[in-house]
């Protein structure tokens, strides 16, 4: 099942889950499945956090073109809060954000295309979480937005005081700042 959300672009997928006295099963990522949605996205890389604290955070993220990533999250342990904010210049979501519960109990996913900052926030211990990209990791493309950002006030669900967070992203830099490489580009 495919539901939108405020953002144009992200889209929030559940899988069919099929449950029996065994557990369950559902397919994670199948490429004719995305495509009669019209998701066209092709992934070459799959990427695995483990964060052992409820509250930590882990964004602002994205990377510029020419190695700019779209995502596909998905939470394999636990729960979080995941995030999206439209960082596509002459967008008319331009600095607005979205956000789901992903947990593994709920096997709801996160597509996330390029032109957008990702973070998430675990809301229990012991969060292990899955994504696919369109690109590989490049790091002189990474860029970073501070998650407490006040031009962006995203309601992560904790005191800010409280959140665990990398030196990095601690030392992001603020939405103001930034130098947006993405433009939007209306669909026809």
């Amino acid at each position: 099942m495919l539901e939108p959300t405020p953002l144009s672009g992200v889209q929030i997928i559940t899988p069919r889950v099929f449950s029996d006295n065994r557990g369950s099963f559902c397919e994670t990522y199948n490429q004719d499945t995305l495509a009669s949605f019209g998701i066209d996205t092709a992934f070459v890389q799959d990427n695995q956090s483990w964060s052992r604290d409820a509250g930590t955070i882990r964004g602002l993220h994205f990377q510029a073109p020419p190695a700019a990533q779209a995502k596909l999250v998905r939470v394999l342990v636990g729960e979080i809060w995941d995030v999206a904010v439209d960082i596509r210049a002459g967008s008319p979501t331009y600095g607005q954000w979205t956000g789901v519960t992903l947990s593994a109990a709920n096997s709801r996913q996160l597509l996330i295309p390029a032109g957008f900052l990702h973070g998430f926030v675990t809301r229990v211990p012991d969060c292990l979480v899955a994504y696919k990209c369109s690109n590989v990791y490049a790091p002189g493309c990474e860029g970073a937005v501070r998650f407490d950002d006040p031009d962006l006030a995203i309601d992560w669900g904790i005191p800010a005081a409280g959140a665990v967070l990398s030196d990095k992203d601690a030392a992001a830099g603020s939405f103001a700042e930034l130098q947006t490489p993405f433009t939007y580009e209306a669909s026809a």
